[in-house]
């Protein structure tokens, strides 16, 4: 990822912690949210007789889930969207098998503590209380337990609890790499620049104000009226009302921009691209690509070749014309980059938005609120009580312990 820090793997080496466990656990059953097949919220079930996750590689790390967010992309997968590329990146041979990846559990975001590592985890110990962007590939949050890798995974900030800490991990994700690999922002190369974020209310867009006032951008975001208050709180230098008759030429009187970051797609995409410099290397990224709706009604061959050829036809026709990069953004799982916005978390640099919280028992509800739209941050789920002590410390070893005591090695 193109970020302007020194926080790479070979720096968490040098943390090296010196427990190890074996990575053969025996299975046993834990509760979750999971869907049989893609629908409508119908299609989602709770149920107490899932497979619980386990250690199969030794840089593995089991986290027991205090806290789970949605995203809109969860409200998508749940419908389908995505399914064959997802499928792919899961099993290549079981591509063809349309009921390989059920039962799903869904959600991509959570915070929670660790209760065990794969033999080769040289960053985390049981009992760390940890924070992770779930990739869409793997098995989701909406569940007592889930397993990723060390590479996917980083300290919680301190000051913030695991509600607070699950609304951030998948926005921050995305937001990073669409800003620093697509846009070619970073701590050290954004101050001054002028960038412009459509559809800013919602949890990326209330994410990367912060970030790049954080980092010394200027930044004018588009949203509704009733959220101007949410984004000037944040940050945002300058506020547009999209529903006003006179949006546009409110944009247009203000000096051009060096970066647009896109959540909205659609006729915005072709609106906002006169906004950018031209000839200055701006560039215009979105986070609305046709790639896996393509692959999803095309088939992955044809449909990857259609939205290949629709990203090429784009940008040649962009750089020729104004010189502006037209590029896409994606999510990209990163825990050294997690790192870095734990420290602006705990600094104060970044607060969390959270609009609403479910209980774990009410997670279909929880979906209906985020499919309602016009999203004023992140809608949390809390998966399990946080418990103390008599000490006042959460009983993190209590956890690690059940969960040990469920499994054996070979």
């Amino acid at each position: 990822m193109l970020l302007c820090y020194n926080r790479t793997l070979l720096a968490r080496a040098g943390c090296r912690r010196n427990f190890s466990s074996s990575p053969s656990r025996q299975q046993s059953c834990m509760s979750a949210w999971v869907i049989d097949q893609y629908g409508t919220n119908g299609v989602l079930r709770y149920t107490e007789e899932i497979s619980m996750p386990t250690i199969n590689s030794p840089s593995d790390i089991l986290i027991k889930v205090n806290a789970a967010s949605l995203n809109p992309l969860d409200v998508s997968m749940r419908g389908g969207y995505g399914a064959k590329l997802m499928r792919l990146r899961r099993n290549p041979f079981t591509v063809t098998d349309s009921e390989s990846e059920f039962p799903l559990i869904l959600g991509r975001d959570v915070s929670g503590v660790v209760v065990d590592c794969g033999s080769e985890v040289t960053y985390f110990n049981p009992g760390d209380e940890v924070w992770a962007a779930v990739p869409p590939w793997k098995q989701g949050s909406l569940a007592e337990f889930v397993t990723l890798t060390e590479y996917e995974v980083s300290l919680k900030p301190k000051s913030l609890s695991h509600i607070e800490a699950a609304s951030i991990p998948y926005v921050a994700s995305t937001a990073l790499s669409a800003l620093g690999n697509a846009g070619g922002l970073c701590r050290d190369s954004s101050s001054n620049k002028r960038v412009l974020i459509t559809g800013g209310s919602g949890g990326v867009g209330t994410f990367a104000i912060q970030l790049l006032k954080a980092w010394g951008a200027h930044v004018t975001v588009t949203c509704s009226q009733n959220a101007e208050g949410l984004v000037r709180g944040l940050g945002a230098d300058e506020v547009v009302d999209y529903t006003a008759e006179d949006a546009a030429e409110q944009l247009e009187t203000m000096e051009k921009f060096d970066v647009v970051l896109d959540n909205v797609g659609g006729e915005s995409e072709e609106s906002v691209m006169g906004l950018l410099k031209t000839w200055s290397g701006a560039k215009y990224v979105t986070l609305v690509s046709p790639l896996l709706l393509s692959t999803d009604s095309m088939g992955l061959l044809d449909g990857a070749v259609h939205a290949g050829f629709t990203l090429h036809s784009k940008a040649v026709q962009n750089i020729l014309s104004g010189g502006i990069f037209y590029r896409w953004g994606f999510y990209a799982p990163d825990g050294p980059a997690l790192d870095e916005v734990s420290r602006l978390v705990d600094a104060g640099k970044i607060l969390p938005v959270v609009e609403a919280q479910f209980p774990f028992t009410q997670v279909p509800q929880a979906f209906q609120k985020l499919e309602q739209g016009h999203a004023r941050g992140k809608t949390v789920v809390q998966v399990s009580e946080e418990e103390e002590d008599d000490d006042g410390q959460t009983e993190a070893a209590d956890s690690e312990q059940e969960a040990q005591e469920t499994t054996k090695e070979n």
